[in-house]
């Protein structure tokens, strides 16, 4: 608990934050990262590039100030945090070198503002958060028996061209075995090594049954558009990785899960490459034979671009009680509004049949989900039965 001497400079800097935040974070990734340019393998050099995860870290110090004392806020989005640091290798060593230069960028944009009294309030609220971090990761790591950030190498035993832009890999150990357990709703991160020497992980979601003989990831590529650079993993999949190659690949981790087995309704929202997570769990649900009133609605431009369409139909054959709609920007001639779910535009929560007593899954662009929240609070759905699935910086968004 932060004591009450450093509570009321925590409580100043709120406002200070929100005006200064994203120069702050710009100052402290530039100055820690020429001090210490091996943390470039550890961060998305991507989001770098195109200054979001500077925006994302200064809205995070910003909502920790402001829900320092809200356990039930900050909950969640530490588990977020916990899942992704595990996954990509933080350790308890880099937490000094964190706090060292974030602590110094404080005080060097807020100049006389940054009195002694101040930083001192931020390197016990630095630490009190690190702690907190650091514990919980070793948790994460004693219970999935794998030490932080480990990989191990997994065999392309297959690739499948979904669409223009989506291909899933199938991976199993060099054995010919399933790589493990996971639980459906989880991600894996997937390491490379790029032409300019830079080692860089994302996170994939798995979209096949834990059951499967194999782990599948499905990668769309990501080109650069808006100013926003090219994915540069996803980019390199695609032009790289076939069958035969082998691959560096975490366990599985991820808090996006759910209770298959439960007996109140379901409700799946996602676009885009977002069907992955919701595609592990429908192959599931169909494999445990369930009987559950499940909706899974899906954006996409039009059937063109959904990947994964024969596995969902599939599972639609298993699953008595499932309702499918999708929703197409561009419909193709064949694609008619209002014919089994099937509508023209965007998606719109109102247009759905939604059950009484259903848990909300959303996976999606940062923009779709936001949407979707907003709308099914409209609709009276309560906040702690919706549940986002976010990569990226976005995963230490309090909203």
């Amino acid at each position: 608990m932060l004591s009450a001497a450093s509570r009321p400079y925590i409580d100043a800097s709120v406002p200070v934050l929100r005006d200064h935040g994203l120069a702050i974070t710009r100052h402290f990734y530039a100055s820690m990262f020429e001090a210490h340019p091996e943390l470039r393998d550890l961060f998305n050099m991507g989001n770098q590039a195109s200054g979001a995860q500077q925006q994302s870290l200064a809205s995070a110090v910003f909502a920790y100030a402001a829900n320092i004392d809200n356990a039930a806020a900050l909950a969640p989005v530490m588990e977020r945090i916990v899942h992704k640091h595990v996954s990509v290798g933080i350790t308890p060593a880099h937490y000094p070198i964190v706090g060292r230069y974030l602590l110094a960028a404080i005080k060097d944009v807020l100049g006389d503002a940054a009195t002694p009294e101040l930083i001192a309030a931020w390197d016990e609220a630095y630490w009190l958060l690190a702690g907190e971090l650091i514990a919980a990761e070793a948790r994460l790591s004693e219970r999935t028996q794998a030490p932080l950030g480990a990989l191990r190498e997994l065999v392309v035993t297959d690739v499948d061209r979904e669409t223009e832009h989506i291909v899933s890999y199938y991976l199993q150990t060099p054995e010919g075995t399933s790589p493990g357990e996971f639980v459906p709703g989880q991600y894996v991160s997937v390491a490379v090594t790029l032409p300019d020497g830079l080692h860089q992980r994302r996170q994939y979601s798995l979209s096949d049954t834990p059951t499967a003989p194999h782990w599948r990831i499905t990668v769309k590529r990501e080109d650069a558009s808006n100013g926003k650079p090219a994915g540069q993993v996803s980019n390199w999949l695609h032009a790289n990785l076939k069958a035969g190659d082998r691959i560096q690949v975490s366990p599985a981790y991820g808090e996006f899960t759910t209770t298959l087995d439960a007996a109140h309704p379901l409700v799946l929202l996602s676009a885009g490459v977002g069907i992955t997570p919701m595609m592990s769990m429908l192959a599931t649900l169909a494999a445990n034979g369930s009987r559950r009133e499940i909706v899974f609605a899906h954006a996409a431009r039009n059937t063109a671009h959904v990947a994964l369409r024969r596995q969902w139909l599939h599972a639609g054959t298993q699953l008595p009680h499932l309702r499918v709609a999708t929703f197409f920007e561009t419909p193709l001639a064949s694609e008619r509004e209002g014919t089994d779910y099937t509508f023209a535009g965007r998606m719109d929560v109102t247009r759905l049949p939604l059950p009484e007593g259903a848990d909300y899954l959303l996976c999606g662009p940062t923009p779709f989900m936001q949407t979707q929240w907003r709308a099914l609070r409209d609709q009276g759905v309560p906040a702690e039965r919706i549940h986002r699935e976010v990569f990226g910086p976005e995963a230490l968004d309090l909203g």
